[in-house]
């Protein structure tokens, strides 16, 4: 990728009323279609995340990029990848950063000018195609191990990622912190969440804001996810991988995996625990009033083809049937969707996410 300093000069418009202002919505929710999203910082708040999360109705993950230890660990994140997830019909892209590897350890944890450059260089390319944009905090494993002796650092980061971003357009979008899990437990997350929606609304008052529970942002942890009522501006946010026996056969970082090869998908039972744990998220959401996206889904490559495309399929269903916008995990590495080295796309993949792609 081309090291270009992209810096946004252009002021946003904000008209819209203060967030604490706005009720919410009790308009039906609909399909995530991305014909109908309005993603834009004219509309009220709420409308706003329901807008934008339709915009989001299509997302590939840029896994494995930008959110390793080193740069160079995985994929080279290229300008074809956003343009040949345009041309193949996706409407956004989520990507995935590990911002602590590559931000100072002591006051005042400045990140490295050289690695924002990626970052503003994939929003402007994405913005150019006229795709959403998601910006997530991936694999921070130290928020994991020692949340609270973390929160200094964790908050300084999203103070440099806010301000550096805040003429952005409506279509970027703030992950707050991807999958918490381990000693950073739903209570620590329901503690700390108020602190970093101050640090990032201070900078971007009106930018619509993507957030999930702990324990790897299971559906289950929505339950319990505690967000603020008077901030209409927010989607939640749930990864589904079950059954893991399934998505995660021989995934080398799972322990045990390799006694779950071979597993096929899907029996009756499975289909309709899938449909059943997505209706439980969905009653969630009307109760709360808040748009969802399935940020992560998909089966690791040494599953069978007909399992992938099996259990993807049905996911995806599910999470169109109910409302969701969805993010398919990932695009070109292990569950990957395009050859990289060829830019070539695994069509019977590409076909089970967008049936009507025009590059198919």
């Amino acid at each position: 990728m081309h090291r270009l300093f992209f810096v946004f000069s252009v002021a946003v418009m904000m008209t819209c009323s203060a967030t604490s202002a706005e009720k919410p919505s009790t308009a039906p929710r609909t399909a995530a279609l991305p014909a109908a999203s309005d993603c834009s910082f004219g509309q009220p708040p709420q409308r706003r995340a329901e807008g934008c999360n339709r915009a989001l109705a299509r997302t590939i993950n840029f896994g494995n990029m930008l959110d390793t230890r080193r740069l160079g660990m995985g994929p080279k994140l290229r300008d074809e990848f956003i343009t040949l997830s345009k041309a193949a019909g996706f409407t956004a892209i989520r990507l995935t950063v590990r911002w602590d590897a590559h931000a100072e350890y002591k006051p005042p944890y400045t990140i490295r000018p050289a690695f924002f450059e990626y970052v503003d260089r994939a929003i402007k390319v994405a913005t150019d195609q006229k795709l959403a944009i998601i910006i997530d905090m991936h694999h921070y494993t130290s928020m994991n191990n020692r949340a609270k002796t973390e929160r200094p650092r964790f908050l300084a980061l999203w103070t440099q990622i806010a301000e550096r971003y805040r003429n952005a357009p409506a279509t970027v979008m703030f992950e707050l912190l991807n999958e918490p899990n381990g000693l950073h437990t739903q209570d620590t997350w329901n503690q700390l969440l108020p602190a970093v929606l101050k640090v990032i609304r201070a900078s971007n008052p009106h930018r619509t804001l993507i957030v999930g529970g702990a324990q790897w942002n299971t559906r289950v942890a929505l339950e319990t996810l505690q967000l603020p009522a008077d901030d209409r501006n927010l989607i939640a946010t749930f990864h589904y991988y079950d059954p893991m026996e399934t998505t995660h056969q021989g995934a080398e970082w799972v322990q045990g995996s390799d006694a779950w090869l071979g597993a096929k998908c899907c029996t009756q039972a499975e289909l309709q625990a899938i449909k059943y744990d997505f209706e439980e998220v969905e009653q969630w959401a009307k109760a709360e009033r808040r748009p969802v996206l399935l940020g992560e889904f998909g089966v690791y490559s040494k599953a069978d083809e007909k399992t992938r495309v099996t259990w993807t399929t049905a996911v995806r269903e599910q999470a169109e049937a109910h409302g969701f916008s969805w993010a398919y995990w990932e695009l070109a590495s292990t569950f990957g969707v395009l050859e990289p080295a060829t830019l070539t796309w695994r069509k019977w993949l590409l076909k089970t996410l967008l049936p009507q792609s025009p590059v198919l």
